[in-house]
């Protein structure tokens, strides 16, 4: 089950996501708990696979505001990266950047379940 001290060692910044759901800790969790099915970490993966940089910023971007608004800076700071590599439209292997960001998600749904 997920828990606020969980979700602190996981290195998620919890007063300010609960903050900014109104110190509501229930609401607050059950939003962490959708993060792990948000479809934009396979639409990314998908999009760096195909070599579609601009979808490949669009889900960044997604996820950048997902889990900037939740304050999951284990997911937001790779995800912040990537986001500004990806509107330069920097010419890299993005394998291990996405990998890392899935690798986070991973580490968070175990959390949840």
């Amino acid at each position: 089950m997920l828990t606020i001290e969980k979700l602190q060692a996981f290195g998620a910044d919890t007063e300010e996501g609960l903050a900014r759901c109104m110190k509501n800790e229930g609401l607050y969790l059950r939003l962490v708990g959708t993060i792990t099915t948000e479809k934009n970490f396979d639409a990314l993966k998908t999009a760096i696979e195909e070599g579609d940089l601009d979808k490949a910023f669009e889900a960044a971007h997604a996820l950048k505001g997902v889990s900037g608004n939740l304050s999951l800076t284990p997911i937001y700071t790779p995800v912040v990266e990537i986001t500004e590599q990806l509107r330069a439209k920097t010419e890299m292997d993005y394998t291990g950047e996405v990998e890392a960001i899935l690798a986070k998600r991973d580490e968070l749904k175990a959390l949840c379940d």
